[in-house]
């Protein structure tokens, strides 16, 4: 499979948010994750946003990569901010729900993060006109990561 792309940029999270709080985001991913280099914590923004986004109108259950968790995780500290942006982007709260019951998951139809989820969440922002930024939807950290295209079996793209 080949990656969607769009003739989007990457930072696109800031027609999203004001740049205050796209700026406090970015800054806020960095202190608290310094092992990320420093364009990181942006792409990981840009991402988490689109990801919401297409949240808002998936018609199949998609899940987050590690990375752009992170972002999902530090967006949703900012409750006010937060819930604002779901009501603006879908009309609803969008809740985390995370994977840690007994099966991978709390709810059974939430399906535990795995590569085929990573490869069906890449589909639908790619359907969804949104950019994907490939290196961030693996199984492991693009910053973990030493074998890039050296036969890996957990891409979303393949």
């Amino acid at each position: 499979m080949t990656a969607p792309t769009t003739t989007r940029t990457l930072n696109e999270h800031r027609n999203h948010l004001p740049a205050t709080l796209a700026d406090r985001l970015v800054a806020r991913i960095a202190t608290e994750h310094p092992e990320l280099s420093d364009d990181m914590p942006a792409r990981i923004l840009d991402q988490t946003l689109a990801f919401l986004k297409t949240c808002a109108t998936a018609t199949e259950p998609i899940g987050p990569s590690e990375l752009v968790d992170i972002g999902w995780h530090t967006f949703i500290l900012y409750t006010h901010e937060y819930a604002e942006f779901c009501d603006r982007i879908a009309g609803r709260f969008i809740h985390h729900v995370p994977d840690d019951g007994p099966n991978g998951d709390e709810w059974p139809t939430v399906p535990k993060v795995n590569a085929a989820t990573l490869s069906a969440t890449v589909a639908a922002m790619g359907q969804a006109g949104h950019h994907v930024d490939v290196p961030l939807w693996s199984l492991t950290r693009a910053t973990d990561c030493t074998q890039c295209h050296a036969g890996c079996t957990d891409s979303p793209t393949r």
